[in-house]
């Protein structure tokens, strides 16, 4: 019959030798792993090692002897994490473990007893007799001969298990708030009351300075708090760097400032009672720990401190004083510290392309047309602002592009192209480009970007990058559109009736490998009053309706506005209007919308000069003198006579057929003169030689006008045009 040692922990189950007899099983770098039994207290140390001496704060592991019959022996669970747990000598082992674990357990017990090869670090579930539990991980060890039993060692994993859930909850967004708030909730196990501040500069993304500027980032728990304190969103003092030991001595736990007592608090912050009442969030006895968060500096400088977590609590509660509790807590916060970081790059590059998109929104109304936008780029914690834009820019002759497109991806790659071929778009119709040829050479950009050597950044396409453009005349209250794979317009006609402009299909841009058709043109009446929507798929985009449904929302909501609504409000409607359509989904969103007013006919003037009157030159003069002195705009009267004769004598010499000159005031001091012909020729200044009778016309309309360009016509001519201001 087995004698078994009565119930309690037996000083001859010695834990530093369970210890070391672990230590042998972890293999060590450069050296095999050691097999061996756990030899009992008295056989002495080899090699002159000497026995771990656990301290009484630091101590985590428990062991428990079983006999062949995986009966308890003897038990040492001295450790205050163990607390509760009994092991009645004479009892099952398994009896410890849930019913659900015991037959995995028990096999693996076996096999140790049988083999005597140990089993090392299953992680495992211990019940308590309050209900909680205990996570271990629990080794197998055989016992020396002539014992054939088992040492079954404990080592507790809650301080392990904590940190890990209380990291693998921090780094979830790349929102600076965010990991604020999820940094003082994880810190709040240790303290009564946690406080992260950061520094300014992480909140705008730049990179921190030497000397540091704190901000209130977050707070817990959630209560209400003293009248003073600095609360989240509201700058610290700079006698508050004491907590990063920036003007008091620091802790020797890496930088970690430590005040015991309400004492050292009040010295640190030398007896203000405004800064008391600003930085201490309790009365009564009270100790402080001021974590810093630290990252490395760039290319090898000093290490950058990005804020400090301040772990506030009652020496006198059941937490004491701070002490080894500070490893963890410093640990957590060094892990944080870069999550931080990559939050304050994300933060940089988020503004950074907000303000590009910012600049390419379209400006204040002119008096031919009237546009509103609104742009919602995704949330700051998301992979990054898409690359949807729109933009809207006056034209030659008084006309407005509107433009929107999207470009794939997110973050700057997509911002870089996105700005590349905005700014290429305008420029190819302020050149007096029609919009199928635009999007022809926005095409040939897009692969271009794709190139793995030109491109804009390593694994980042445009490719199927997407774009419409409509050009409105409001001389012919008449658009032209060209689109390459984008979502069609939706025109609102004066009356309320709802028209998709659906152009030719066109895949989207660099995507000639898929479809090598042209771009066309489609052409549209919009008479004053009407309404052109354009967007983005982020406004219409659902996962419970397709894309046609989606339109179908914007149309109704676009119908109901009224000739009398304010724009910019009639947008926000609309946008509020697609909401619940969209189900939450995360994508940029962009609508632009334009009512077209269209060109009083008293602005223009628009006369055909037969070619065959020998006349024709000082006839045109004439027309232009009489025109302009109606208009008001008696100072530019001479130059706009002189532009106009150029201008037609070119069209006469170098053109064929017809010729058409029209004027257009453009605003109450200024004026854009048209001389059209059906010649395809393009016109280009020189400079002519002394001796030539003729070359220097558009060097005079160069030398006179502001602007001067020319516009090919979809009939085949061209239309050169000049505007004056006075």
């Amino acid at each position: 019959m087995d004698s078994y040692l009565p119930p309690g922990d037996t000083p001859d189950l010695d834990l530093n030798v369970v210890s070391q007899a672990l230590a042998g099983l972890t293999p060590r770098p450069g050296t095999q792993s050691r097999a061996q039994p756990c030899r009992p207290a008295n056989s002495g140390h080899s090699d002159g090692e000497k026995p771990v001496e656990p301290k009484d704060k630091e101590q985590i592991l428990g062991a428990i002897t079983v006999d062949r019959d995986l009966r308890i022996v003897s038990s040492n669970l001295g450790p205050r994490c163990f607390d509760g747990l009994t092991a009645v000598p004479g009892e099952p082992f398994v009896d410890l473990l849930p019913p659900s674990d015991v037959p995995a357990v028990t096999r693996r017990l076996r096999r140790v007893v049988e083999t005597r090869d140990p089993h090392v670090a299953r992680v495992q579930r211990i019940p308590k007799p309050d209900g909680s539990e205990l996570i271990v991980s629990l080794s197998i060890l055989p016992s020396p001969p002539p014992d054939d039993g088992l040492t079954i060692s404990f080592i507790d994993m809650a301080r392990r298990f904590h940190l890990y859930a209380a990291a693998s909850s921090i780094g979830t967004t790349l929102d600076v708030g965010e990991t604020a708030r999820a940094l003082a909730a994880s810190l709040l196990p240790w303290g009564d009351v946690v406080a992260v501040s950061l520094d300014y500069n992480v909140w705008t993304g730049e990179q921190v300075e030497d000397r540091t500027r704190l901000r209130r980032a977050a707070l817990a728990p959630e209560r209400s708090w003293p009248d003073g304190f600095l609360t989240p969103g509201e700058d610290l003092p700079q006698r508050a760097r004491v907590f990063l030991g920036q003007d008091t001595e620091a802790h020797d736990v890496q930088g970690t400032v430590v005040l015991p007592d309400r004492a050292a608090i009040e010295r640190a912050l030398g007896g203000d009672p405004r800064l008391l009442r600003a930085l201490v969030p309790m009365e009564g006895p009270l100790c402080m720990a001021g974590v810093p968060l630290i990252v490395e500096g760039p290319d090898g400088e000093a290490p950058i401190v990005l804020g400090v977590a301040e772990v506030w609590r009652r020496p006198d509660g059941p937490l004491g004083p701070f002490g080894e509790d500070l490893i963890d807590m410093q640990e957590l916060v060094s892990r944080t510290a870069g999550h931080v970081d990559n939050a304050r790059r994300h933060e940089r590059e988020h503004a950074q392309v907000i303000a590009l998109q910012q600049r390419l929104l379209p400006p204040s109304p002119t008096s031919t047309i009237e546009i509103a936008s609104a742009y919602e780029p995704t949330t700051p914690d998301s992979a990054g602002v898409g690359g949807d834009w729109v933009s809207s820019f006056p034209l030659p002759g008084g006309r407005t592009a509107l433009v929107v497109g999207d470009v794939v991806g997110h973050g700057l790659g997509a911002a870089a192209a996105m700005g590349q071929l905005s700014m290429e778009a305008r420029a190819h119709l302020s050149a007096g480009l029609p919009p199928d040829e635009v999007l022809a050479r926005l095409d040939e950009t897009v692969t271009l970007l794709d190139d793995s050597e030109t491109g804009l950044a390593a694994g980042y396409s445009a490719l199927n990058s997407t774009c419409c453009i409509v050009c409105y005349d409001p001389v012919e209250n008449r658009c032209t559109m060209s689109s390459a794979g984008h979502l069609p317009p939706v025109l609102v006609h004066p009356g309320g009736r709802v028209e998709i402009i659906t152009p030719r299909a066109h895949p989207g841009l660099g995507t000639a490998f898929v479809s090598d058709e042209p771009f066309e043109t489609t052409e549209f009446g919009a008479e004053p009053g009407s309404l052109v929507a354009l967007y983005t798929d982020g406004l219409v985009e659902s996962t419970s309706a397709s894309i046609e449904e989606g339109i179908g929302t914007l149309s109704r909501a676009l119908a109901r506005i009224r000739p009398g609504d304010d724009l910019k409000e009639a947008v926000s409607r609309t946008v509020g209007a697609l909401d619940p359509h969209r189900h939450g989904l995360r994508d940029d969103v962009t609508l632009m919308i334009a009512r077209m007013v269209g060109r009083p006919r008293g602005d223009v003037a628009t006369v055909s000069l037969p070619v065959g009157d020998p006349r024709i030159v000082p006839r045109a003069r004439s027309l232009a003198a009489v025109r302009l002195r109606r208009w008001g705009l008696h100072e530019r009267t001479y130059d706009a006579t002189l532009v106009v004769g150029e201008l037609v004598t070119n069209a006469l010499r170098h053109g064929a057929g017809e010729i058409t000159l029209r004027l257009i005031r453009t605003g109450s001091r200024s004026v854009v003169c048209e001389v059209s012909d059906p010649g395809n020729g393009r016109p280009w200044q020189h400079r002519a030689d002394p001796l030539d009778e003729h070359g220097r016309g558009l060097l005079v309309v160069h030398a006179v006008a502001d602007r001067w360009g020319v516009r090919w016509n979809d009939d085949g001519g061209k239309t050169v045009w000049a505007e004056l201001t006075a």
